[in-house]
């Protein structure tokens, strides 16, 4: 990652967090900046303002992404790692993103005519689920009657319902124990035979 990313990066991690502990309302662009060591150049440099900063979820949930990577063992069953990567990271956003502006990025999602940023298939949520899965088809731990981007596709959206219910129930459950014992039931269907 070149050094204007990690910059624009550690920008939108510095807001969520400040987000989550003042609120986004009492969150200025002076906080923001003061608190992630940069200057006002800067941040203006990759933001318009503090609204857009809460297109940036996406940024913290790939930075969340690679971490996860780094950390999996490369020889774990592909089938697990999904699994993995998304009780992970559904702790993350459970402890970490308050459920007023994760409900509010979805609803932009949904609402909005232009750039949906969830979707963006360059980022790496979309690169790495398709890797993980292709892997797996190739493994055998991974049922490969389907091309390797539909069983990602499946993946995407059995994640995201989980996330849609947690947010239309307004965050009155444990996401990440949730999504540990729902997940293998309802992405298990794609788990090879025999794995």
């Amino acid at each position: 990652m070149n050094k204007g990313n990690i910059t624009k990066q550690k920008i939108a991690v510095v807001a969520w967090q400040l987000f989550r502990e003042n609120g986004y309302e009492n969150t200025t662009v002076d906080d923001i900046i003061q608190k992630s060591g940069t200057s006002k150049g800067s941040f203006y440099h990759y933001y318009s303002g503090k609204d857009e900063l809460l297109s940036t979820l996406s940024d913290i949930f790939d930075a969340k992404y690679e971490e996860l990577l780094k950390e999996m063992d490369p020889d774990m069953n592909s089938f697990d790692k999904l699994i993995y990567l998304t009780v992970k990271s559904h702790e993350m956003i459970g402890e970490d993103i308050p459920i007023d502006l994760l409900s509010q990025l979805y609803a932009s999602q949904v609402t909005t005519r232009g750039d949906k940023h969830l979707l963006n298939q360059n980022r790496l949520y979309y690169r790495m689920i398709n890797e993980i899965v292709d892997e797996g088809q190739r493994r055998g731990q991974i049922r490969n009657d389907m091309p390797y981007y539909e069983v990602a596709q499946l993946y995407i959206q059995c994640e995201r319902a989980i996330v849609y219910d947690y947010c239309i129930n307004e965050g009155r459950y444990n996401l990440g124990e949730y999504t540990r014992r729902v997940m293998p039931m309802i992405f298990g269907c794609v788990k090879a035979q025999g794995e």
